[in-house]
């Protein structure tokens, strides 16, 4: 009687149990987001292999911080993409002058114009008044990043410190990122000294610039605007709608094309990089550039209006 009964009990005990449980619940990671992401990966292999050249990308979501790679740790020339990180120490040394330091840049600092510093491929500089013209770190800033003025970025380099960019860059756990030569000097090239990078390291630059561990919150913002200023070629943007803001540095050398920056996809911004050498046809290299660019962009575009499973919601207006 008594092993009847505690049969009985299991059974009973075991049949609550089971009407007890919940339905375990899907989750995003169960939903078809990785199926588009694992599309854009697809997409942007495809891309690369049409390219008579080689290619290295990433693209870094700033929400949940995926990063798709490809070929993204290998080193390539930076072009003018470097100047990124020029620009950087610029607004690093002015922040620590706010806060008391003795011998840094200032934004506001003056230069007075030396026609001793102009080089290749510096259509404002060239313009200006010897003796005469004043400007300001920032104002040469400006130059430096709206039409790549390469003598700007080369007083830009005097003032702050060659040495202190690359410091700065391994602080931030850069490695491979190394400003090695000032702009157009071929002989330092020749020597093997040149300005590189990796995909990955310039799209982890531009990540921790937009989520403020680089500078402060006021900085931050300044240098992300100043980097959104309209460019004459930039090669991210080319396909882009012309409504979505890009804050970015493209770069050209003989055979080079690159460009890194962020785009601001509605509730969905993205850090990329993308990074070709060995171009035979250079406009074809400008023109894969920039379909990465517009896959990634249309990946986010869909994250960033819909839900974890692909429904497309109404947008929350802002108050």
């Amino acid at each position: 009687m008594h092993t009847k009964l505690a049969a009985f009990a299991i059974v009973i005990t075991l049949a609550s149990s089971a009407f007890g449980q919940q339905k375990p619940k899907a989750t995003p990671r169960d939903s078809g987001g990785d199926l588009l992401w694992k599309k854009l990966e697809t997409r942007v292999e495809e891309i690369a292999g049409r390219l008579d050249g080689v290619m290295g990308a990433a693209i870094l979501d700033l929400t949940d911080g995926r990063i798709l790679l490809r070929n993204a740790d290998r080193v390539f020339p930076t072009a003018s993409s470097i100047k990124i990180a020029v620009l950087l120490e610029l607004y690093r040394q002015d922040q620590e002058t706010r806060a008391g330091a003795k011998g840094k840049a200032k934004l506001d600092d003056i230069y007075t114009f030396d026609p001793k510093d102009l080089v290749e491929d510096s259509q404002i500089m060239a313009g200006l008044t010897a003796g005469v013209t004043r400007v300001t770190n920032r104002d040469l800033a400006q130059f430096m990043v709206a039409v790549s003025d390469n003598a700007a970025t080369n007083v830009l380099i005097d003032h702050v410190g060659m040495q202190n960019v690359n410091a700065t860059l391994r602080s931030l756990g850069l490695t491979k990122t190394m400003l090695r030569r000032k702009m157009i000097d071929i002989a330092a090239a020749r020597r093997g000294d040149e300005n590189v990078a990796t995909a990955q390291e310039l799209a982890r630059l531009l990540e921790m610039i937009y989520k403020g561990k680089a500078l402060n919150q006021e900085l931050t913002g300044d240098l992300i605007k100043q980097l959104k200023t309209l460019k004459k070629d930039s090669y991210l943007s080319y396909e882009l709608p012309a409504d979505v803001e890009l804050a970015d540095k493209p770069g050209t050398l003989d055979g080079v094309r690159t460009d890194s920056g962020i785009v601001f996809a509605r509730n969905r911004p993205f850090a990329i990089s993308v990074m070709t050498a060995y171009d035979r046809d250079e406009k074809a290299a400008e023109r894969t550039i920039s379909e990465v660019a517009l896959e990634a962009y249309r990946y986010f575009d869909m994250r960033g209006k819909t839900s974890d499973y692909g429904r497309i919601l109404p947008l929350v207006e802002k108050p």
